[in-house]
């Protein structure tokens, strides 16, 4: 049979030369898989070949326990210290929307957009204001997170890059006549623009402002990087070819011709509006105090009066407004929501560490007893 098949592969062969070319090709293509093999193999190095040496943790019950209850009691600590914290500051808040409401009910119709309303709302602090003071404005109902209002703005423009770049603005990008707004979109239409004047009654009876200052209530970041003016020596010819925002009194070059670094898209103010709230109930840093003349230390205890310049409408949405005086600690604002959630995160991890130890001390027991028996 040996002899019948080695005939027929040299009578195929006799016909087909390529037949003897076979066995060679087999044996090169075999060695190009090896050395392709060989070369796709990792160093052998212990980092590659996995034979570093290795340490399996073996966690023990009196490790685990120990763990959570110094994770709990870490918890614990400061909860209650942030607790304390925000209980010490001293804050004071006046709403103003039914106070002033006939200016609110003249904000009702926008025809009236051009008439001042004023309202004068007296106050008496029991408690000097020890430190740096700082005046918020606070909006009940105002949801500056809806998604389409947040994405009504332009960067390129608000970077001082392309004034004309308005094409994310809707449906306050151009005036009637295709002008350019600037800045455009919602959020920058519906600035808060109420004038807050705080006053001390001094001695009972002399009425003084209180110096503010309407200067580093921002972000670094807002300020330095995300908000530029146009480069143009002169900021009213730069802003040439657009115009203001249709609720807006006067145009973005106007907002503080006294302070060139506080005018134009740098204004803090407006810098301060323009970064959203995550909740419809929110407040802005307005001002800080200057802390020169009788108000060194701090506010001192008396009367006080917030003179106001009523513009900004809320009623028609059925929201409020107020004026919020504050103090602040090393962690923070008057919240206590992180306070809180430290202390119940601290609550839970001693209950389960409690409960797991319990657990261990029924099975220990179960397992000496199933021992002796």
């Amino acid at each position: 049979m040996k002899k019948m098949a080695a005939a027929n592969v040299r009578h195929l062969c006799s016909t087909n030369p390529v037949c003897f070319l076979l066995p060679h090709y087999h044996r090169t293509k075999m060695k190009r898989i090896s050395e392709d093999y060989q070369s796709r193999l990792p160093d052998n190095t212990a980092l590659k070949q996995q034979q570093l040496p290795a340490y399996r943790l073996q966690l023990s019950a009196t490790g685990v326990l120990s763990g959570f209850f110094a994770a709990g009691a870490f918890c614990l600590g400061m909860g209650i210290i942030l607790i304390l914290s925000a209980k010490s500051i001293k804050e004071i808040e006046v709403k103003y929307t039914k106070i002033c409401a006939n200016c609110a009910e003249l904000r009702e119709d926008a025809t009236n957009f051009d008439k001042e309303c004023t309202c004068s709302i007296p106050f008496y602090l029991s408690e000097t204001m020890k430190g740096n003071v700082y005046m918020y404005y606070k909006l009940y109902g105002f949801y500056q997170n809806l998604y389409q209002y947040i994405l009504s703005r332009s960067n390129s423009q608000l970077l001082g890059t392309d004034l004309k770049d308005v094409g994310n603005c809707a449906p306050f990008s151009n005036s009637h006549d295709g002008t350019p707004i600037a800045p455009c979109g919602a959020i920058a239409n519906s600035i808060f623009n109420d004038t807050i004047i705080l006053s001390y009654n001094l001695n009972s009876s002399i009425p003084i402002e209180v110096p503010m200052l309407k200067s580093k209530i921002t972000w670094w970041t807002d300020k330095y990087v995300k908000f530029q003016n146009p480069s143009s020596i002169n900021l009213s010819s730069a802003f040439a070819g657009t115009t203001k925002p249709p609720y807006w009194s006067k145009p973005v070059y106007e907002l503080d011709e006294e302070d060139p670094g506080n005018n134009g898209f740098l204004n803090d103010d407006f810098i301060v509006w323009m970064r959203t709230a995550a909740f419809p109930t929110f407040k802005k840093l307005y001002r800080r105090l200057n802390r020169i003349q009788y108000f060194i230390e701090g506010l001192p205890a008396g009367n006080y009066s917030f003179n106001i310049t009523y513009n900004f409408p809320v009623t028609r949405f059925k929201g409020e407004k107020s004026v919020v005086l504050s103090t602040l600690t090393w962690s923070g604002g008057s919240s206590l929501f992180l306070g809180l959630a430290y202390t119940v995160t601290g609550a839970v991890t001693w209950l389960a560490a409690f409960s797991m130890m319990a657990i261990h001390l029924m099975l220990k027991k179960k397992k000496m007893l199933f021992i002796q028996d």
